[in-house]
This record gives C-alpha cells, structure tokens and sequence, in this order.
C-alpha cells in the first residue's frame, strides 16, 4: 500500500506476509520470516487476562506471568533465562486485561530449544507450593511498589474499580494482596488447566528462519499437548451504559500535588470508532505541541497531563489526566480539560493538525517494524484483541482515512457528561470530604 502523510513523499510499506496456521489441538501458529538480522522473535500470547481472574481471586492471570518461569518436569527454575540470557538474547511477559504474552527474541540458530521450551512449559509446569508461595510474595510486592508507593499508583487502581460497575474489568490485571493470600493451591492448578491450554494460544515466530522447518518444529513439540474437553470459559458480562456523571474525591497521604482525571465508556478496538479514537489521544497527549500540553502544561496549569485511550477486546476507556502545578487548584485543572473535550465537539480540527497526528500514527507504526519482536507481539495482540491477525496489515489504511468530522463525531458520541466518571486526587487536608485512603 501507498501512504502519503504531512509531506508530499509517499511511503511504500510492504504487508507483512505472514503464514497462518492451526494445529489439530487448536493452537494458532502465525510464521514470518525476516532476515534482516540472525534472530527470531518467539511470541506466545494466551487468551487469558485480568478480566479472566475467578471471582475473589484478582491477580492470577498476572500471577500466571510469573509462575511460567518455575520449573517444568524436564527444566528447573529459570532455565528460561538461561537459555536465552546466556546465548546473547532476552526473554519477558506481560499480562493486560484481556490475554497474557511470553516473548523471547534468540539467535536463530536456537529456535528449536527454545520451542521445546515454551511447548514444555505449556505441558509440564511444576505448579508446587513453594512455587505458588515465592510467586504470590513476588506479585504483591508489585502491588506494593505499584500501587501504595508510587503517588498516583492507586488511582490507576481506582480508574477501573470506579469506571466499571458490573464487567470484571472493573477488578485491574496487577492482583488483589487479600484475594491472593486467600487462594489455595488448589485454586491455582484449576486456574492454569483452564486456561494454559493450546487452543486457547496463538504462537507468532518471526525472523531468520525457515518457513517449513519452523513448522515442523511447531508440531513436533506443540502437537502432542492434547486439547481439553471442556469449552473455555469466556465472559460474557456486558457493561450497561452509564446514565449520569460519577464523581469520586480521594485523598492519600503520599499524594503531593492535587490529580484530576476523567474517562468515559467507549467500544471495544473491533469498532470502526477505535481509530478515531487514537487519533484522538494523538491530537490531546502527543508531544509538546499537543492540545493538553499548550492548555495546560505549557500555561503553567498543570505538570503533566495526557489522555489515553485504552482499547480492549471488549469495552474500554478513553481516559485523560492533569497533575497540578503547584498553587493551583483541582477545580481549575478540570476545566481546562473540559475546556479542551469542548474544543473538539464545538470545532473541526484542522487539517494540517490532524494531518500532523496522522503523520505520528504512521511513524509509530513503522517503528513497530523495526525489530522481529515488536512484529511478533503485534501478530499475537491482532489475532487476540482484534480477532485477526491481519489487523497489522489494514490498521494503517483505516488510521488514514479518518476525517476531521468523524473525529468530532466521536467526541460528541462519547465524550459527554452522562458517559464520565471522574476523580479529584487529592494530598491529605484539601477537602475534609474525600475519602481516605491508606
């Protein structure tokens, strides 16, 4: 395809000309091969994320993250380090809301160790007591690092838990502390047999390698892990439409400087809105010249202030923050930002601004491109979150032919005050109203 941003050159991106295939027990195989470098990008990324977490039990997707290190019958502990960190690659993990990815990035000439490693870890995990214990420990000391030390940790806690009345995003991805020292053994093993399964996984290799033989490799490890009788459970809680605004007043003793933020419900990524509303986020947060930055950082309103739009496999969140400078107040900072939101229902933006954000996707994008694992993360996210893999290959086309006037289509459609929850932040004495927090 032949994309034309701000300048007047065209660039010439090449579609990424995957293989996709699925093996008898369900697992999802995408194969790239790109030899720009001697390496390979291994990325396997499971179905399963914070909203997926039982009830009572937040925490175990990302405890799931961990625990996958453990050893396995055939491997010991961190025997994934070592066979990456020592030959000269890296390995890591992440978990979201909605999936939970595992990604190497190896010499090529080790793809086939480190599939049998992935499929071992799949098949063979050593789910103990003592792994559970070490690992429990691990992602609460993330909660406390996150969240009670870092000043406005909690309040990315509270977004969710305030936002979502009735979806289980409303429960985070990082873990309750009480909900996890509450589970058993027990809990885990029925958790990770649910959901660590192959048809519940999609596997993305890409880099220096051979199409078929990496293929086969695939099926001579993965291929004999059976797939479970029993259907995956998915959620199919649907989160009604807010009616009216919410508001929320916290204060917490560790909080320097007074916070404001809003978000309002809006659809899933799969929705023909999700591009608007990233071209959204670029025109409010990106860089120096963006909107929150000139009307709020840039005039001395506030430290920081951003919008993000996080899209998810079901509904999401279109959220902005300001942090104030200090000596001014929470009330002034809210109405710069509800200055801003009227700004684009009132007025279409201009074609050079948003063809200047358009330019930012395009580049962002590319550099996606750049190396075989953010390639290989992009195939297991698409396949997951967006239900195709192929996403990769239209998102740009469909970022590009956003208007100005859907852009203030989408603000009118979801930016409104009956669709926001919002939060004053506040350090301790400020307001003899707001809740207190530990």
């Amino acid at each position: 395809m032949t994309l034309t941003p701000a300048s007047s050159e065209a660039i010439e991106l090449q579609p990424l000309a995957f293989v996709d295939r699925t093996l008898p027990n369900g697992l999802r195989v995408l194969i790239l091969e790109d030899r720009r470098t001697p390496t390979v990008a291994i990325s396997i990324a499971y179905h399963v994320g914070g909203k997926d977490d039982p009830p009572g039990r937040s925490g175990f997707a990302h405890l799931f993250e961990h625990l996958m290190f453990k050893g396995t019958k055939h491997m010991g502990a961190e025997t994934i380090d070592r066979l990456t960190e020592d030959i000269g690659g890296y390995n890591n993990a992440y978990t979201a809301d909605d999936l939970t990815n595992y990604y190497e990035v190896i010499p090529s000439n080790y793809l086939e160790t480190l599939l049998w490693a992935e499929a071992e870890r799949l098949a063979g995990l050593n789910i103990d007591e003592e792994n559970f214990r070490t690992e429990r420990e691990v992602v609460i000391g993330e909660y406390d690092q996150r969240v009670l030390a870092d000043p406005y940790g909690m309040l990315d806690e509270l977004t969710n838990r305030d936002a979502f009345t009735t979806h289980p995003y409303r429960r985070g991805v990082i873990g309750d502390p009480d909900n996890l020292n509450a589970a058993s053994l027990e809990d885990v093993k029925a958790f990770h047999a649910t959901y660590y399964r192959p048809d519940n996984a999609v596997l993305a290799l890409v880099g220096d390698l051979e199409l078929e033989r990496a293929f086969n490799w695939v099926e001579r490890y993965f291929a004999p892990i059976p797939r479970p009788p029993e259907p995956i459970p998915r959620v199919a809680v649907v989160e009604p439409p807010q009616r009216g605004a919410r508001r929320f007043v916290y204060s917490r003793a560790n909080v320097p400087l007074p916070a404001f933020q809003c978000v309002y419900h809006v659809p899933a990524a799969t929705s023909p809105d999700a591009y608007a509303l990233d071209l959204l986020e670029t025109l409010l947060s990106m860089g120096r010249s963006s909107r929150l930055y000139q009307g709020l950082v840039f005039k001395r309103l506030a430290t920081r202030a951003y919008s993000y739009a996080d899209l998810r496999e079901q509904s999401g969140l279109f959220e902005l923050r300001a942090i104030a400078n200090a000596g001014e107040s929470i009330e002034t900072l809210e109405r710069a930002v509800e200055h801003e939101i009227e700004r684009l229902q009132n007025e279409r933006v201009d074609p050079v601004e948003l063809e200047k954000a358009k330019t930012q996707v395009v580049s962002a994008l590319l550099r996606g491109r750049q190396t075989v694992n953010e390639i290989s993360l992009a195939l297991t996210r698409a396949a997951i979150i967006q239900g195709d893999p192929q996403a990769v290959n239209t998102d740009l086309e469909r970022y590009l032919a956003v208007t100005a006037e859907e852009i203030r289509r989408v603000a009118q459609t979801y930016l409104v005050p009956a669709n926001r929850t919002s939060w004053y932040y506040l350090p301790p004495g400020i307001d003899s109203s707001a809740v207190e927090l530990a």
